[in-house]
């Protein structure tokens, strides 16, 4: 295994860069049960994804308690692609009618009507084959439209099969502020052009028939609320133009990108940026494997590129970010957007994915082996490789948390800064590039367990790369007594939680 770097040999002028991670109660105490986790992965293999179900009943009703604080009806769809587990799936099904799911596959679909979903508490979104299209037609879900040529293919779809009218959402995108000023939401590949929404209504019209526009939806790949309420405020004046065409709506559908916040300290993730700065320009060593910048360059002493990570520390997430969005007036506006929404009684439907599976999972990993370099770095190679745990692919940096096999081992030096790499024959195989501080130096057999991985970052970029194992996943619940019970995801039912029947 080799002597411990000292820290001195990776970060001659600063204490250790830590990110730790922020823990919800549940969380937390899961990760205090070292002994329990062991077992688990002694059992299952590594890696190994572990959910928490409750968590996310509980994040749901945060926010529920947002619509019920802006006297708002609608209802929390659960943005299905974030995560495949079913028992998180279940768990909300059984939260009740106020939260629903939405799909953007057959196969999501499929499995949302098999968690207990009725047609009524789905929604489907995204790009749409025949086979999506046509189940979602014939059960009766709500089809969120991206534009004209969709309506056409559903509306034929109703009349050829002879089906009841389907609901739709009118997807709109590029949105102005409608205040004399031209200023235009960011570009989406998604959704109609809100210029071109007359059109869009022409079709609606020849279909009376066949569907029931029920209102407008919008989808913004950003965290901007100034954008937002931008699009909410467009949404408003299009289900104005819905009216005038003689339909009923009463539906506007925001999206998702409500965020999460990953770390536990803000300082950690300013002081971690700032000298990711610095190394990029030379002025300490690299803080990245190969001096990677996420985003950053030096071109001629100066400061290229743009940070490419996602914002880690973030004060206003999930519900209260929604609760902030409603509280905003609207842009030219004196009132809020949630008073306009419910002066116009129009329901709201939201879309949160990351957001409601903030803390509802974590992954672990076995240690295989730590060795030194001739270069006085050290690598820790894990039982997981990148896509298990793609934190990389969406730009999420946060420690992982080290859990000894032994609770007490002899050799306790630390800190220590270490590579950590996966188990695929590729040298781009590195569950982060960044240089990891951990309180100690690990040994083979201890796990490190990367906490809050269930929304997108758990099993979105699974493969069977090399024919290593896919990570299996399994649902636990603490009893009243405290202690721990797991089963399988695809066994968890919300009536016989692990352990026993729900109180």
């Amino acid at each position: 295994m080799g002597d411990a770097p000292l820290l001195s040999d990776v970060l001659p002028d600063g204490p250790p860069l830590y990110l730790e991670p922020r823990l919800a109660p549940l969380a937390a105490a899961l990760l205090e049960g070292g002994a329990f986790l062991h077992a688990l992965v002694d059992a299952l293999g590594s890696p190994l994804n572990v959910v928490l179900p409750d968590q996310i009943a509980e994040n749901a009703e945060r926010f529920r308690a947002v619509y019920r604080r802006h006297s708002l009806g609608g209802r929390i769809f659960f943005a299905h692609k974030t995560n495949r587990s079913s028992a998180l799936l279940r768990r909300l099904a059984a939260t009740g009618p106020g939260v629903g799911v939405d799909v953007a596959s057959l196969g999501e679909l499929q499995h949302a009507l098999g968690a207990g979903f009725g047609p009524d508490r789905i929604v489907a979104t995204g790009p749409k084959d025949p086979d999506f299209l046509w189940l979602a037609v014939l059960t009766g879900v709500t089809v969120n439209a991206d534009g004209a040529e969709e309506l056409d293919r559903a509306a034929a779809l109703v009349r050829d099969h002879g089906l009841p009218r389907v609901r739709v959402l009118l997807r709109l995108s590029d949105f102005e502020t409608g205040t004399g000023v031209r200023r235009l939401s960011r570009r989406s590949r998604f959704g109609t052009p809100t210029a071109a929404l007359a059109r869009l209504l022409d079709t609606a019209e020849r279909y009376r028939d066949q569907l029931e526009p029920v209102g407008v939806a919008y989808h913004l790949d950003t965290t901007s609320p100034d954008e937002k309420a931008t699009a909410l405020a467009g949404c408003l004046r299009a289900m104005e133009e819905l009216q005038k065409r003689g339909f009923g709506p009463r539906v506007i559908d925001i999206g998702g990108g409500f965020g999460v916040g990953y770390l536990a300290h803000a300082d950690q993730w300013e002081r971690y940026t700032s000298a990711l700065t610095d190394a990029v320009m030379g002025r300490r060593p690299p803080l990245t494997w190969g001096g990677h910048g996420y985003g950053l360059h030096a071109e001629n002493g100066t400061l290229r590129g743009s940070l490419g990570l996602y914002p880690a520390h973030r004060e206003v997430t999930g519900a209260a970010y929604l609760d902030e969005l409603l509280s905003r007036p609207a842009p030219g506006l004196d009132r809020p957007l949630g008073t306009l929404l419910l002066e116009s009684l129009h329901d709201l439907y939201t879309e949160p994915g990351r957001a409601l599976a903030d803390q509802c999972g974590l992954s672990l990993a076995r240690v295989l082996e730590v060795r030194r370099t001739d270069a006085g770095e050290t690598f820790v190679r894990l039982a997981m490789n990148a896509g298990d745990v793609s934190l990389e692919d969406h730009g999420v940096l946060m420690d992982p948390v080290l859990l000894p096999r032994d609770p007490t081992p002899a050799d306790t030096r630390g800190p220590v800064g270490v590579h950590l790499m996966g188990n695929l024959c590729l040298e781009a195989d590195l569950i982060t590039r960044r240089t990891v501080f951990l309180p100690r130096l690990p040994r083979p057999g201890d796990l490190l367990a990367f906490a809050n991985t269930a929304g997108y970052c758990m099993d979105f970029g699974a493969t069977r790369a090399q024919q290593q194992p896919v990570a299996r996943k399994v649902a636990v619940h603490r009893a009243d007594d405290g202690s721990w019970h797991w089963c399988l995801d695809e066994q968890y039912w919300p009536h016989t939680p692990p352990g026993g029947p729900q109180a």
